[in-house]
């Protein structure tokens, strides 16, 4: 990857953190923890490789992506307007009466959503299925899939997981967030999830860690992972809850907040920054 390109998904990176954090700003309340941890990913995802956009979202041909960790879907959200799938007033709605973007995303109410998602281990399942039906189809193109660490304590998730590798298929990517904390604690205290890496290449896969706040390493990990032939890869995202924004990041019990007046006057601060070195480097 070139320095401009790195230079370029670094702030696009920055403006998904931006507006994550104003849709939370706006509400009052939200998965906090659970959004910032994979707001790189998508970055590089939506940013270089995923074959979509609002005037492609109906091509079968396209790629696909899936979030099956769907609490996380604010930040989905703001990369999803990032690209011009709808306009930000739209973001002021998160979760309200009536709103197109509900706390976990919805494929019939939110252009650009794949699949329906929020009982966990359901995204992973579908991702799957997805790939599954497109190598019948003999497409070329991609499934991605983002799962959390503690959704994996979910005994459907490897299920899918197993039919993936058993039906080869090299077309499906998943990325674990491994932020090491889930609703209740840390995610080694409440059902010990070992050595991920391990237990994917146990399962037949491709599978590396790489560090999950290094949009240079995410995008090489997946032109690797693009390039893997035979079976499925596994990415695992060595991330921290709260990514990004300091305050959020020290604090135990940042899977859903609802901040107090001085935590939401640090974490406006900490967003407005983001907004000055946007308005900056744009």
């Amino acid at each position: 990857m070139t320095q401009a390109e790195n230079i370029d998904l670094e702030l696009f990176a920055k403006k998904i953190r931006y507006y994550t954090l104003k849709e939370f700003t706006l509400m009052g309340f939200g998965h906090y923890g659970g959004s910032l941890s994979i707001v790189e990913t998508l970055a590089v995802l939506y940013g270089k490789y995923l074959n979509v956009s609002p005037e492609t979202k109906q091509d079968l041909n396209r790629d696909y992506f899936v979030l099956s960790k769907g609490h996380a879907g604010p930040a989905l959200y703001a990369t999803l307007f990032l690209k011009g799938y709808f306009t930000e007033d739209w973001l002021s709605t998160l979760n309200n009466n009536g709103t197109k973007l509900p706390s976990h995303p919805d494929r019939n109410l939110t252009p650009g959503v794949d699949m329906t998602t929020g009982s966990l281990g359901q995204g992973i399942s579908a991702a799957t299925g997805i790939a599954l039906g497109n190598k019948i189809a003999k497409r070329e193109n991609h499934t991605f899939c983002i799962v959390g660490d503690g959704e994996l304590n979910e005994g459907q998730a490897w299920e899918a997981i197993q039919m993936a590798s058993h039906n080869k298929l090299d077309q499906l990517i998943i990325f674990v967030d491994d932020n090491k904390m889930q609703l209740d604690g840390p995610t080694v205290e409440i059902n010990n999830p070992l050595d991920f890496v391990s237990k994917f290449q146990a399962f037949g896969y491709f599978s590396k860690r790489i560090d999950g706040s290094s949009v240079s390493e995410i995008s090489e990990t997946v032109e690797w992972a693009k390039a893997n032939q035979g079976k499925p890869t596994a990415i695992i995202l060595d991330t921290v809850k709260g990514q990004g924004i300091p305050i959020i990041e020290k604090m135990s019990n940042n899977h859903h907040l609802r901040p107090d007046e001085a935590t939401n006057i640090e974490i406006i601060k900490a967003m407005n920054t983001l907004g000055e070195e946007i308005e900056v480097n744009n």
